[in-house]
């Protein structure tokens, strides 16, 4: 494993983005682990997680695209701050863009904020977390709105595996379904690999009990 992504395992202990417990999910699925991105709240929290997007975005899609978009609303931060990052650490200059949830009607009039998208556009989308896709399905008739956009392409912060509405995850349907590839900083079956059995500052974060609750969990709602 990389280390950016150890790194960033540990950074997501640090910032109680990861948490361990007993946690009911949307879906109302009872879950060993819990993932709340709310929890990126300074300003150098948002640059090292720009840091990590960049990297897991250098790696899967290279820098040799046009634009990076962040689906409204958690989408939005995540754009800038990891085109400043892919800046910093390889000197490209991509363009950033989100959408609005509601049309503006004056001033910087439209559905978008950021960068306006162009006929020719390689794009590539930067979530959160993504379970169940439903929020790609409503971002990509916005972004093909916009003009001849091939999008590249989708990049998690943490990919669940969990399953979709089939037997496989919800990235892996994606990448059938639209036909382009998607990616995660980091997977859970990485995040345990790294922390079962390891102390971090001190602590077994995964041990025994909760490897198991954890393995049995992905039996029940793990992706094939």
């Amino acid at each position: 494993m990389e280390e950016y992504k150890k790194k960033f395992i540990e950074f997501m202990i640090d910032s109680e983005v990861l948490r361990f417990g007993d946690f009911i999910t949307k879906s109302g699925r009872k879950t060993p682990f819990f993932i709340n991105t709310g929890f990126y709240r300074t300003g150098s929290q948002l640059r090292q997680l720009g840091e990590y997007y960049a990297r897991a975005i250098q790696g899967s899609f290279g820098t040799d695209f046009d634009v990076l978009f962040g689906p409204a609303y958690k989408g939005i931060p995540l754009t800038v701050a990891a085109t400043m990052a892919i800046s910093e650490l390889y000197q490209a200059d991509i363009r950033y863009c989100s959408n609005r949830k509601e049309v503006k009607d004056h001033g910087d009039k439209g559905i978008l904020l950021g960068s306006p998208l162009q006929d020719g556009d390689r794009a590539v989308i930067i979530e959160d977390v993504t379970t169940a896709g439903t929020s790609i399905e409503e971002t990509l008739p916005i972004i093909r709105a916009q003009g001849d956009v091939r999008v590249l392409g989708l990049v998690v912060s943490v990919d669940r595996m969990e399953r979709g509405k089939g037997s496989q995850s919800a990235l892996r349907e994606m990448e059938e379904k639209y036909g382009f590839k998607t990616t995660a900083i980091v997977t859970m079956a990485e995040v345990v690999e790294h922390l079962y059995n390891r102390p971090y500052k001190g602590k077994i974060i995964i041990d025994e009990n909760l490897k198991a609750a954890i393995d049995s969990y992905y039996e029940q709602y793990g992706a094939k």
